[in-house]
């Protein structure tokens, strides 16, 4: 990074942003990259690219950070939410093939579908991928959480027609913000990096034909994104060390678990959560969270479905009672295992939890 700043390349482009677009392609397997301001930009760009517009519908996991919601809205869109499955706490790919045979024979197909990479853990793709290919619906990933991850021995970001990363500052790997698309179809980057360019044709003066948007990364923060990427393996191994000390931890308290990993893929553990059963856990997520709180260690609920959410309580959702569920008995735990005795203060306060039960 310093070198980034020394050769005065600091903003907007500079040769760390094609350096960086070119490591994340490698990462992800994918023939380009295009670095973005944040994740959700990404998420806009890919939708208006696949022509998702005003009154369209999008398929949308409702488990998920409201970003991948919310851009459905930036395009004047509706979302239609889709329930997970346990197996994997992603969107359950029976339900979305059973909604796209129905609306097929309605006349009814969205425009696209996105799906999530919850926790680090990516989807079921395949015969999301299958069903969304025989009605020419687009398919989008959001794997802002999955970055390192793999489904069926391929990438996160590779496995739908784009792939959307997220750098932001809670991330694996963090530029203090910025994301990314990425993807095979050159041609479509090129048109995410124009219009994220604010769509400026190429003319010595300023010349646009169509609304643009300042959605670029600068080459410092590439900088940054790019020494950070250097460290990904080791950055997954260690939170994959604390699903593991959380996965003791909680071994003998009856009625817990954490969240899943499906066989048919490798998680990055990004996030480890833990659900307790109300009719067999001595505590609920309440009490757990009480806890932490008192031992000062910063602990948060699941990702509050979107269905539930005010803003979409008019949007259409199929099914609901597996997130719901999640959502009334998981907790986030705290997964930065660098903060000062991070095992002993954890240790301690689920201890405490328990205890105040017994």
């Amino acid at each position: 990074m310093v070198s980034a700043i020394e050769s005065g390349w600091v903003a907007p482009a500079g040769p760390d942003l094609a350096a960086f677009e070119a490591d994340l392609a490698a990462v992800c397997g994918t023939a380009g990259a295009v670095a973005l301001a944040s994740g959700t930009a990404g998420l806009h760009l890919a939708l208006l690219t696949a022509g998702v517009g005003p009154g369209d519908q999008v398929m949308v996991p409702s488990l998920t950070f409201a970003a991948t919601a919310f851009a459905v809205a930036y395009c004047a869109a509706a979302p239609v939410f889709v329930d997970c499955e346990r197996r994997s706490w992603n969107i359950d790919p029976t339900l979305v093939v059973d909604e796209l045979d129905r609306r097929a024979a309605a006349g009814t197909l969205p425009r696209a579908l996105i799906t999530v990479d919850l926790y680090g853990q990516c989807a079921d793709h395949d015969p999301i991928i299958d069903a969304c290919r025989n009605y020419d619906v687009a398919v989008i990933e959001d794997a802002a959480e999955a970055i390192g991850a793999t489904y069926r021995g391929r990438p996160a970001g590779s496995l739908a027609d784009l792939g959307i990363l997220s750098f932001n500052g809670n991330k694996l790997i963090t530029a203090s913000g910025g994301g990314a698309v990425v993807g095979n179809d050159l041609e479509r980057l090129d048109r995410i990096r124009y219009l994220a360019t604010q769509a400026r044709q190429p003319v010595v003066h300023y010349e646009h034909t169509e609304i643009g948007f300042n959605y670029r990364l600068s080459n410092l923060l590439a900088a940054l994104g790019r020494a950070q990427l250097a460290t990904l393996d080791e950055r997954i191994a260690d939170r994959r060390a604390t699903r593991d000390f959380y996965a003791d931890l909680f071994a003998d308290v009856p009625g817990a678990a954490l969240n899943p990993i499906a066989d048919f893929g490798t998680c990055n553990s990004w996030l480890t959560c833990v659900t307790l059963d109300p009719a067999t856990a001595p505590i609920d997520v309440d009490a757990l969270a009480a806890a932490f709180a008192a031992a000062n260690i910063e602990c948060r609920p699941l990702w509050k479905p979107m269905h539930l959410q005010p803003v979409f309580a008019e949007a259409q959702m199929i099914g609901g009672d597996v997130s719901a569920d999640l959502y009334a008995q998981g907790l986030t735990l705290p997964s930065n295992p660098n903060q000062p005795d991070f095992h002993q203060r954890v240790t301690t306060a689920v201890r405490a939890a328990l205890g105040s039960a017994s």
